[in-house]
């Protein structure tokens, strides 16, 4: 760290977190006409002990393959989703075979990505063990201060990239709570999940199963005063609880460990500042359902790298992150209507929505043009590209 601090000039592109969103950003870079660091307050390799699954769309594939940082080994494919609610009529399967393609999408471990993503970093691109003390944006540069283990260091970057995840307290940022805490884990199944992903939805909230190798990654959405029991129970309290949730067609015989996580929406109002922008979680955090919000955050990275690149000038310069702002519009705005709509419509138990959610969910069974739309939306977000 310190002879990368003391090296003089100003870089030209400083990406604050360095979690996939950000190690995306940082590769999608690489030999480009810009001096980039990423900044992250963990230590390199911190994310080895992350308990999470992600569900990455074959859209996110495909830009990760442009990297070389594609990690097929650790991917389980989702080549069917069957779609139902509890206690109503209606279900729907979205297959691959509908859309020329080898996976809906995958499940991967997050280490197992992080991993592939920094196998491909240049040793000289990461400053770990550093955080941001204070910002202070110029009309040529931003003056950052870095806390690392020695004493506070200056650094200045024509641009600032802020991925570090989902923010805290920020007036800028609109925040809705859904009061629902998602608990994950890993279970056993019988039979085998094969390639199958359930998506059923409950008065509850969403319980999605995602296959990951021989197992389901699990992510159980329950109102927040039933997130602490869950993770009080013994193992057979709590698979009896998830049996009930989902129903008798698959049988959960043992899992792992689990933890829970609050579920809110956060949208940033703006997305770029003064020689600043935000992406990723840092820019919005959407409820889990259908796994919207990480390959979101992926495209945020790419479309950002592809606006500095074209630009091959000034990255700060306020008319290129204004394009890029804008650029994200459409796919920000319908990935959260899409997954908001979801959530509003699916979590409560009233009769007459019931029966509207039964008959939506036969519409999409009934005529293919409605699934494809949908499941599109799902492959390559609201743009529904390439």
């Amino acid at each position: 760290m310190t002879d990368l601090l003391e090296t003089p000039g100003t870089l030209d592109v400083a990406v604050i977190g360095a979690g996939p969103v950000g190690m995306t950003l940082a590769l999608a870079l690489a030999g480009g006409p810009y001096r980039v660091r990423l900044i992250d307050a963990r230590p390199r390799g911190a994310w080895a002990g992350d308990p999470r699954a992600l569900a990455l769309a074959h859209g996110s594939r495909q830009l990760l393959e442009r990297l070389a940082a594609w990690n097929d080994d650790a991917a389980t494919p989702i080549e069917t989703i069957h779609v139902s609610q509890r206690g109503g009529f209606g279900q729907t399967r979205i297959d691959t075979g509908d859309y020329r393609l080898p996976a809906l999408g995958y499940v991967m471990r997050y280490r197992d990505l992080a991993a592939a993503l920094d196998r491909r970093l240049a040793d000289d691109v990461l400053l770990d063990n550093c955080r941001i003390g204070d910002i202070q944006p110029g009309d040529a540069s931003v003056s950052l201060t870095l806390l690392g283990p020695d004493e506070p260091r200056s650094l200045t970057a024509r641009l600032v990239v802020h991925a570090e995840g989902t923010p805290a307290e920020d007036p800028g940022v609109r925040v809705f709570d859904y009061h629902q805490h998602a608990v994950v884990a890993e279970v056993r199944p019988l039979p085998p999940p094969g390639r199958l992903a359930w998506e059923r939805f409950t008065p509850d909230g969403p319980l999605a199963l995602l296959p990951l190798a021989n197992d389901y990654a699990v992510v159980f959405t329950v109102h927040s005063t039933q997130a602490a029991h869950l993770l009080s129970l013994d193992d057979a309290g709590f698979l009896a609880a998830l049996q009930a949730q989902f129903g008798n067609r698959i049988e959960f015989t043992a899992c792992g460990a689990r933890a829970a996580f609050p579920l809110a929406l956060r949208m940033r109002r703006e997305l770029s500042g003064q020689r600043q922008v935000w992406i990723g979680n840092a820019a919005q955090s959407l409820h889990p359902v259908s796994g919207q919000g990480f390959n979101l955050g992926l495209r945020d990275a790419w479309e950002l790298a592809e606006t500095l690149l074209a630009e091959r000038g000034d990255p700060g310069r306020p008319a290129a992150l204004a394009a890029y702002a804008r650029g994200r519009r459409l796919d920000r705005l319908g990935s959260c209507a899409f997954t908001d709509g979801i959530v509003r419509v699916f979590s409560n138990d009233l009769p007459p929505l019931r029966i509207a959610r039964g008959l939506g969910l036969l519409s999409l069974d009934l005529l293919p043009p409605l699934r494809h739309f949908v499941a599109k939306r799902m492959i390559w977000g609201a743009r529904a590209w390439p």
